[in-house]
Protein backbone atom coordinates (compact mmCIF):
# COMPACT_ATOMS: atom_id res chain seq x y z
CA UNK A 1 0.00 0.00 0.00
CA UNK A 2 1.54 3.92 -0.84
CA UNK A 3 1.75 6.34 1.33
CA UNK A 4 -1.29 8.23 0.00
CA UNK A 5 -3.33 5.48 0.46
CA UNK A 6 -2.45 5.22 4.17
CA UNK A 7 -3.05 8.55 4.81
CA UNK A 8 -5.98 8.36 2.80
CA UNK A 9 -7.50 5.55 5.05
CA UNK A 10 -6.13 7.21 8.34
CA UNK A 11 -7.72 10.44 7.36
CA UNK A 12 -11.51 8.40 7.23
CA UNK A 13 -10.47 6.82 10.23
CA UNK A 14 -10.11 9.56 11.94
CA UNK A 15 -12.94 11.60 10.56
CA UNK A 16 -15.30 8.85 11.51
CA UNK A 17 -13.94 8.50 14.88
CA UNK A 18 -14.49 12.23 15.16
CA UNK A 19 -17.85 12.07 13.85
CA UNK A 20 -19.12 9.27 16.18
CA UNK A 21 -18.13 11.74 19.01
CA UNK A 22 -19.74 14.58 17.64
CA UNK A 23 -22.57 12.40 17.45
CA UNK A 24 -22.80 11.00 21.05
CA UNK A 25 -22.23 14.34 22.68
CA UNK A 26 -25.24 15.77 24.46
CA UNK A 27 -25.76 18.80 21.70
CA UNK A 28 -26.76 15.87 19.41
CA UNK A 29 -28.85 13.87 21.08
CA UNK A 30 -32.37 14.11 20.30
CA UNK A 31 -33.94 14.96 23.63
CA UNK A 32 -36.81 12.55 25.04
CA UNK A 33 -40.26 13.36 24.37
CA UNK A 34 -41.91 16.15 26.84
CA UNK A 35 -44.49 13.12 28.34
CA UNK A 36 -41.39 11.40 29.41
CA UNK A 37 -40.16 14.39 30.89
CA UNK A 38 -43.28 14.86 32.61
CA UNK A 39 -43.67 11.18 33.54
CA UNK A 40 -39.73 11.12 35.05
CA UNK A 41 -41.51 14.22 37.29
CA UNK A 42 -42.67 12.12 40.27
CA UNK A 43 -43.17 8.31 41.18
CA UNK A 44 -46.04 9.49 43.97
CA UNK A 45 -49.18 7.49 42.79
CA UNK A 46 -50.34 8.31 46.60
CA UNK A 47 -50.71 11.77 45.14
CA UNK A 48 -52.12 10.77 42.34
CA UNK A 49 -54.93 8.80 44.23
CA UNK A 50 -56.10 12.14 46.14
CA UNK A 51 -56.16 14.40 43.51
CA UNK A 52 -58.43 11.42 41.36
CA UNK A 53 -60.83 11.23 44.39
CA UNK A 54 -60.71 14.99 45.50
CA UNK A 55 -59.28 17.10 42.72
CA UNK A 56 -56.88 20.10 42.59
CA UNK A 57 -57.54 23.60 42.32
CA UNK A 58 -58.81 24.14 39.31
CA UNK A 59 -58.72 20.65 37.92
CA UNK A 60 -62.39 18.65 39.37
CA UNK A 61 -61.76 14.98 41.09
CA UNK A 62 -61.52 12.67 37.95
CA UNK A 63 -63.38 10.35 39.26
CA UNK A 64 -66.49 12.29 38.86
CA UNK A 65 -66.23 11.30 35.24
CA UNK A 66 -63.44 8.35 34.86
CA UNK A 67 -65.33 6.41 38.01
CA UNK A 68 -64.46 5.61 41.52
CA UNK A 69 -61.93 3.24 40.38
CA UNK A 70 -61.01 4.32 36.90
CA UNK A 71 -63.85 2.77 35.35
CA UNK A 72 -66.73 4.79 34.41
CA UNK A 73 -70.56 3.40 34.15
CA UNK A 74 -70.99 1.04 31.25
CA UNK A 75 -71.84 3.24 28.35
CA UNK A 76 -70.61 6.08 29.25
CA UNK A 77 -69.12 8.59 27.09
CA UNK A 78 -66.16 8.63 29.09
CA UNK A 79 -62.86 6.39 29.06
CA UNK A 80 -62.05 4.34 31.61
CA UNK A 81 -58.37 5.08 32.46
CA UNK A 82 -57.70 1.85 35.14
CA UNK A 83 -54.17 -0.59 34.01
CA UNK A 84 -54.19 1.87 31.21
CA UNK A 85 -50.20 2.30 30.95
CA UNK A 86 -48.32 5.55 32.92
CA UNK A 87 -46.63 6.56 29.32
CA UNK A 88 -50.17 7.17 27.82
CA UNK A 89 -51.79 8.66 30.70
CA UNK A 90 -48.80 10.76 30.62
CA UNK A 91 -48.69 11.75 27.28
CA UNK A 92 -52.50 11.93 27.16
CA UNK A 93 -52.43 14.37 29.36
CA UNK A 94 -49.47 16.48 28.03
CA UNK A 95 -51.15 16.51 25.10
CA UNK A 96 -54.35 17.87 26.42
CA UNK A 97 -52.51 20.79 28.25
CA UNK A 98 -50.24 21.56 25.16
CA UNK A 99 -53.40 21.39 22.89
CA UNK A 100 -52.32 18.37 20.52
CA UNK A 101 -55.32 16.92 22.16
CA UNK A 102 -58.01 19.73 22.10
CA UNK A 103 -60.91 19.37 24.37
CA UNK A 104 -63.57 21.89 26.28
CA UNK A 105 -63.38 19.70 29.26
CA UNK A 106 -60.07 17.92 29.57
CA UNK A 107 -58.07 21.34 28.30
CA UNK A 108 -58.35 23.27 31.29
CA UNK A 109 -58.41 20.21 33.85
CA UNK A 110 -54.69 19.67 32.45
CA UNK A 111 -54.00 23.33 32.52
CA UNK A 112 -54.58 23.40 35.95
CA UNK A 113 -51.74 20.46 36.67
CA UNK A 114 -48.31 20.59 37.14
CA UNK A 115 -45.85 18.20 35.39
CA UNK A 116 -45.58 16.06 39.43
CA UNK A 117 -49.20 15.85 38.94
CA UNK A 118 -49.33 14.55 35.76
CA UNK A 119 -47.12 11.75 36.60
CA UNK A 120 -48.30 11.04 39.87
CA UNK A 121 -52.30 10.57 38.06
CA UNK A 122 -50.97 8.34 35.35
CA UNK A 123 -48.99 5.86 37.76
CA UNK A 124 -52.10 5.93 40.26
CA UNK A 125 -54.27 5.10 37.08
CA UNK A 126 -52.04 2.27 35.65
CA UNK A 127 -51.69 0.83 39.22
CA UNK A 128 -55.52 -0.15 39.03
CA UNK A 129 -57.14 -2.91 38.25
CA UNK A 130 -58.92 -2.58 34.59
CA UNK A 131 -62.36 -3.66 33.70
CA UNK A 132 -62.98 -7.69 33.19
CA UNK A 133 -63.34 -8.74 29.81
CA UNK A 134 -65.91 -11.14 28.55
CA UNK A 135 -65.59 -13.43 25.62
CA UNK A 136 -67.74 -11.53 22.49
CA UNK A 137 -71.29 -12.67 22.21
CA UNK A 138 -72.66 -14.34 19.21
CA UNK A 139 -74.35 -10.74 17.93
CA UNK A 140 -71.09 -8.86 18.06
CA UNK A 141 -70.59 -7.08 15.24
CA UNK A 142 -69.28 -9.06 12.13
CA UNK A 143 -67.74 -5.57 10.35
CA UNK A 144 -66.03 -4.89 13.60
CA UNK A 145 -64.27 -8.26 13.87
CA UNK A 146 -63.12 -8.33 10.56
CA UNK A 147 -61.26 -4.80 11.11
CA UNK A 148 -60.10 -6.11 14.42
CA UNK A 149 -58.24 -8.71 12.96
CA UNK A 150 -57.93 -9.06 9.57
CA UNK A 151 -58.66 -4.94 7.89
CA UNK A 152 -60.04 -4.18 4.66
CA UNK A 153 -57.73 -4.48 1.77
CA UNK A 154 -59.50 -2.85 -0.73
CA UNK A 155 -59.53 0.52 2.10
CA UNK A 156 -55.95 -0.29 2.33
CA UNK A 157 -56.79 -0.52 6.32
CA UNK A 158 -54.50 -2.62 8.50
CA UNK A 159 -56.08 -4.73 11.08
CA UNK A 160 -56.75 -2.69 14.61
CA UNK A 161 -55.01 -5.73 16.15
CA UNK A 162 -51.33 -4.92 14.43
CA UNK A 163 -51.19 -2.02 16.79
CA UNK A 164 -53.72 -2.21 19.71
CA UNK A 165 -53.37 -5.97 20.28
CA UNK A 166 -55.34 -8.66 19.77
CA UNK A 167 -59.06 -8.35 20.60
CA UNK A 168 -58.25 -4.64 21.63
CA UNK A 169 -55.71 -5.75 24.59
CA UNK A 170 -53.46 -3.15 23.91
CA UNK A 171 -49.98 -2.50 22.05
CA UNK A 172 -47.56 -1.21 24.07
CA UNK A 173 -46.55 1.81 26.49
CA UNK A 174 -48.39 3.97 23.91
CA UNK A 175 -50.55 2.15 21.83
CA UNK A 176 -53.75 1.94 24.26
CA UNK A 177 -56.26 -0.98 24.97
CA UNK A 178 -59.42 -0.43 23.39
CA UNK A 179 -61.00 -3.30 24.43
CA UNK A 180 -64.19 -2.83 26.56
CA UNK A 181 -64.30 0.97 25.98
CA UNK A 182 -67.12 2.37 25.61
CA UNK A 183 -68.74 2.60 21.83
CA UNK A 184 -69.81 6.33 22.54
CA UNK A 185 -66.11 6.61 23.65
CA UNK A 186 -64.54 4.96 20.77
CA UNK A 187 -66.89 6.53 18.20
CA UNK A 188 -66.36 9.99 19.17
CA UNK A 189 -62.04 9.59 18.89
CA UNK A 190 -62.72 8.15 15.57
CA UNK A 191 -64.48 10.86 14.09
CA UNK A 192 -62.01 13.24 16.12
CA UNK A 193 -59.31 11.74 14.31
CA UNK A 194 -61.50 12.05 10.80
CA UNK A 195 -62.00 15.47 11.30
CA UNK A 196 -58.64 16.58 12.01
CA UNK A 197 -59.77 17.40 15.63
CA UNK A 198 -57.52 15.13 17.34
CA UNK A 199 -53.58 15.39 16.08
CA UNK A 200 -51.52 14.07 18.64
CA UNK A 201 -51.03 10.38 16.86
CA UNK A 202 -47.36 9.29 16.13
CA UNK A 203 -46.81 10.17 11.84
CA UNK A 204 -50.49 11.04 11.94
CA UNK A 205 -51.01 7.47 11.24
CA UNK A 206 -54.54 7.17 13.31
CA UNK A 207 -55.79 10.67 11.70
CA UNK A 208 -54.80 8.96 7.81
CA UNK A 209 -56.64 5.26 8.69
CA UNK A 210 -59.78 7.42 10.32
CA UNK A 211 -60.53 9.05 6.68
CA UNK A 212 -60.73 5.76 5.42
CA UNK A 213 -63.64 4.67 7.95
CA UNK A 214 -67.23 5.20 7.22
CA UNK A 215 -70.00 6.27 9.34
CA UNK A 216 -70.94 2.30 9.68
CA UNK A 217 -66.99 1.03 10.29
CA UNK A 218 -66.93 3.45 13.20
CA UNK A 219 -70.22 2.52 14.81
CA UNK A 220 -69.00 -1.30 14.04
CA UNK A 221 -65.73 -0.90 15.93
CA UNK A 222 -67.12 0.75 18.71
CA UNK A 223 -69.25 -1.61 19.19
CA UNK A 224 -67.70 -4.56 18.52
CA UNK A 225 -65.05 -3.18 21.31
CA UNK A 226 -67.71 -2.08 23.77
CA UNK A 227 -69.13 -5.50 23.72
CA UNK A 228 -66.04 -7.39 25.50
CA UNK A 229 -67.34 -5.85 28.71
Amino acid sequence: MNGSCKAARAFVAVATATSIAWAQTPDFMRPPPSWQTVLAASTDAAAGRTIAAQGKGAAIACSSCHGANGIPATGAAFPYLAGMPAEYLAKQLVDYRGGARPNAVMGPIAKALSDGDIASLARYYASLKPPALKTLPASASKRGRQLEEIGDNALALPACANCHGRAGTGGGPLLPALAAQSAAYTISQLEAFRADERKNDSDSVMRALAKRLSDADTKALGGYYAATR
